[in-house]
């Protein structure tokens, strides 16, 4: 297992798929590594590629959105993506791709420890609860996975597309709200 700077330096370098040779910077997370939560979606968009830094997009805007008012603090998460290149025109990863990529993912879990983990649309679902996995038939259910508490939920590039998964998304993320503040106050005898 790599530590943070390791890990940083060979995603940096990775050329392990095709999508390195398309990707203006490498996105690997943002947030607090070590947050109690951990949000994982697909792989990187434009602005993120632009930018270096997952949901920073419309979509990662309308996140910061819903957990703001969900009064989440930034040091409560961090984020990810199960690819750290962006696809050529936002395609989903294919298997190769993501299998390449996984490794870094479950070192940066390895790093950060959460508590739980919020798989963000069906890409996120299918590496991390099964492969066969249906976004719109596990949303909303807690999973208990060794240590972690998985939640999959819509990713909110889809309520960009389909605003009637709005309401879903924020019962979802305010669920893990509600989980995290249990499981913290179970941890310290409250």
């Amino acid at each position: 297992m790599f530590n943070w700077e390791q890990l940083n330096s060979t995603c940096n370098n990775c050329r392990n798929c095709d999508l390195a040779g398309t990707r203006t910077n490498i996105v690997i997370g943002r947030g607090n590594p070590n947050a109690p939560i951990m949000f994982i979606g697909e792989g990187p968009g434009e602005q993120e590629d632009l930018r270096g830094l997952p949901f920073v997009g419309p979509a990662g805007q309308l996140l910061d959105t819903l957990l703001e008012a969900l009064k989440f603090k930034p040091d409560e998460y961090y984020i990810a993506n199960v690819v750290k290149c962006r696809p050529p025109n936002n395609r989903v990863p294919n298997e190769e791709e993501a299998e390449k990529c996984l490794p870094y993912l479950r070192n940066q879990v390895a790093l950060i420890r959460p508590r739980i983990i919020v798989c963000l649309g069906s890409t996120a679902a299918k590496y991390i609860v099964a492969r066969d996995a249906k976004i719109t038939q596990i949303r909303g259910h807690w999973i208990q996975r060794k240590k972690f508490w998985i939640m999959p939920t819509f990713h909110p590039a889809a309520l960009l597309r389909d605003q009637s998964k709005k309401e879903l998304l924020f019962k979802d993320i305010k669920e893990v709200k509600k989980k995290i503040n249990q499981l913290v106050s179970e941890e310290y005898g409250g």
